[in-house]
């Protein structure tokens, strides 16, 4: 069964303008979203620690922001995640990391009687047992390590950290060990800001509804965030270029305008789509946005390709003409990939969670305009560029040699 009528033809350039219209207003939309409500970016981006806690028995989003903040966080984030295992599970997060400031880093060092060169070292609270001779501490800021001339003293150890403000030793036997005996290694476990929000949630619910352990804790600085998000900027820039230079190779120089046109399309506006959904932009977001880049181009290139042949085989159809006859010959291809990717898509975004749903919803909007855009972006504005700067100015002939380039670029495709 057939599910577009062999021989139809639909005037696709004749109802242009309509779709025009609909991108240029989704695409004003999406801009205007960037400032209000603005970006929701994700903990990759600005930085900050992420806790994902399972709760032993009912608590509100409310209660748990509310301990969180009397915990001493500032503007927590409280997301419920959906559990058929667990109904009482949130993922928490938080501007605060687990940083070491240089004056805490400074305030360390003095009381492992490790001072800057040429200081002399306390012989009165700092013998050889406890004598720091080199420190490192962690990025994380949750772990310090330590070597020793002699066997350390690990119970002196940890008193000589007591009372340092913001920094707190990680309760337990295996708080401070030694992880080489032959060199004098010792390694310091403190509390990361995932540890301090768990305690400050066990302080303000009580231990009956807080677990012993969080599901996951993940933190990234925000020196980190500000290049991961740079970068991630610099691959789609990237991207588009190289497919640009490709469209460009494969087809022709006009054909390319239109292929970028439609993937900055459909990146705005399925970016819009999350920014006005108030969706977290996050490195998963960045990989569904290009794998909407690779999904477009794709289908524009069918289209393009199926645009090439046809002019060479009707050589007294005008573009627009050609255009349509293309598009009416692809329109049963095009609806059935993008109606079976998007059933399963959509699977994923009635019942994945987390992280799945926001992939899953980008990539709802971004196939969902993609489709469209391949027909009523990339093709009229090919058909512009063609008629503008390849045609004649008079009865809208166009140039022969467009026709004779474009004839042997199809007789070279194998």
């Amino acid at each position: 069964m057939e599910l577009i009528k062999p021989g139809r033809q639909f005037d696709f350039m004749g109802k242009r303008w309509y779709f025009i219209g609909l991108s240029a207003v989704l695409l004003i939309l999406s801009i205007i979203s960037f400032i209000v409500p603005g970006p929701k970016l994700g903990t990759d981006f600005k930085g900050g620690t992420e806790v994902e806690v399972a709760f032993k028995s009912a608590v509100s989003s409310a209660e748990v922001r509310e301990a969180v903040t009397k915990a001493g966080f500032d503007s927590p984030d409280v997301v419920s995640v959906a559990d058929q295992t667990n109904a009482h599970r949130y993922l928490i997060r938080v501007h605060e990391v687990s940083a070491l400031s240089d004056q805490q880093k400074a305030t360390l060092r003095d009381r492992m009687c490790l001072p800057p060169e040429d200081a002399p070292v306390p012989e009165d609270r700092c013998p050889p047992a406890v004598r720091a001779t080199e420190i490192k501490f962690s990025p994380g800021g949750d772990k310090i390590s330590a070597r020793y001339d002699v066997a350390p003293d690990l119970e002196g150890i940890k008193k000589q950290l007591e009372g340092v403000e913001g920094v707190d030793i990680r309760p337990g036997a295996n708080s401070v060990t030694i992880v080489s005996e032959r060199d004098n290694k010792v390694e310091i476990h403190l509390k990361s800001k995932g540890d301090q929000l768990m305690d400050g949630l066990r302080e303000h619910l009580g231990a009956d509804k807080v677990p012993d352990q969080a599901l996951r804790v993940e933190w990234i600085g925000p020196k980190a965030g500000a290049q991961l998000r740079d970068a991630a900027i610099k691959s789609v820039l990237i991207t588009l270029f190289f497919i640009m230079a490709y469209i460009a190779f494969r087809f022709d120089i006009r054909f390319a305008p239109g292929g970028i046109l439609a993937l900055v399309h459909d990146v705005g506006i399925a970016l819009g789509a999350m920014v006005i959904t108030q969706r977290e932009i996050t490195l998963s977001t960045v990989a569904a946005l290009l794998t909407i880049v690779g999904y477009s181009i794709t289908d524009t290139v069918v289209v393009y390709d199926r645009i090439r042949e046809n002019l060479a085989k009707h050589r007294d159809m005008s573009f627009a003409a050609v255009i349509n006859s293309s598009l009416s010959e692809m329109l049963g291809r095009t609806i059935l990939v993008s109606v079976s990717t998007l059933l399963s898509l959509i699977m994923f975004l009635f019942y994945g969670t987390g992280v799945i749903k926001d992939f899953a919803f980008t990539l709802v909007v971004g196939i969902a305009v993609g489709t469209y855009s391949s027909i009523y972006v990339a093709a009229p504005l090919t058909e512009w560029i063609d008629r503008h700067f390849f045609g004649a100015n008079k009865g809208g002939k166009r140039k022969k040699v467009s026709r004779v380039r474009t004839q042997k670029r199809a007789d070279a495709v194998v």
